[in-house]
């Protein structure tokens, strides 16, 4: 990226080698299918049920604009665009995961490689703003927040899937995390849906899913990657009252009134 030292950058070299071994692994594609019930190439938590989330918020009309702040190679836009006919946008700072998007998403498609606070949008554009596992990446989270509020259009929304324990700390609930004090500090009315247990549940399905395609991943010379997969999903070996303890997860939904 332009003007910017890679190294620098949370997770930006395991990234570049996540999204070369997804665009030619048939164990993760079969992976993503069981564990998420779609395969989107997911690193995260993004199953089909939180993106059909996602489809309840997109209106109908011909001139329809989404926007994915890390949109990872842009399968999860291609199926709201299948779903709907949006325009669809998207940007992340992976170069691997752009190139793969660029070509698989040609018609009404809009991708760049840049990173939060660098990639920007004309006012009042989108519809809807997707942030799935992203917000994290923001120097300033108050400051993309209002920046996203610009880009949207009146009663246009914010989606967001948000994780604590992880890259952010636990907090005591919904309403303190890091996000949730930006939108009160912004003036910014939300909704917000806990989903820690539904998240439990999905970890469940991912440590079963490495484990059915273990031998796919080795004979593909990708057992670094269910080692990985393995690694992510220790966490359930706990009870759920242990694992809600250290982690959390959440969905905010946030519109535009004026």
């Amino acid at each position: 990226m332009p003007g910017t030292n890679n190294t620098k950058l949370l997770f930006y070299e395991e990234y570049e080698q996540f999204y070369k071994m997804t665009g030619g692994s048939k164990a993760f594609g079969a992976f993503c299918r069981d564990a998420f019930g779609k395969d989107f190439s997911q690193d995260g938590f993004s199953d089909i049920d939180q993106i059909n989330r996602i489809l309840k918020l997109i209106p109908a009309g011909e001139d329809i604009h989404i926007l994915d702040v890390g949109c990872g190679n842009g399968k999860m836009l291609g199926y709201l665009q299948d779903k709907t006919g949006a325009f669809i946008h998207g940007f992340d700072y992976s170069r691997n995961a752009i190139e793969i998007a660029r070509d698989n998403f040609q018609t009404r498609a809009d991708f760049r490689q840049g990173n939060i606070g660098e990639v920007v949008y004309p006012g009042e554009h989108f519809d809807l703003v997707i942030s799935m596992d992203t917000m994290y990446f923001a120097p300033d989270m108050e400051e993309f927040v209002l920046q996203i509020m610009r880009w949207l259009k009146k009663d246009g929304v914010l989606f967001v899937g948000y994780q604590e324990g992880d890259v952010m700390p636990k907090t005591d609930n919904e309403r303190t995390t890091v996000l949730a004090n930006a939108f009160d500090k912004c003036r910014i009315r939300y909704e917000v849906e806990n989903i820690t247990r539904e998240t439990y549940d999905l970890l469940k399905r991912k440590r079963e899913a490495a484990l059915l395609h273990k031998k796919e991943f080795e004979e593909e010379g990708n057992k670094d990657w269910f080692d990985m997969l393995m690694l992510q999903t220790d966490c359930i070996t706990d009870t759920y009252d242990v694992f809600a303890q250290q982690m959390a997860r959440y969905i905010y939904v946030a519109r535009k009134t004026c």
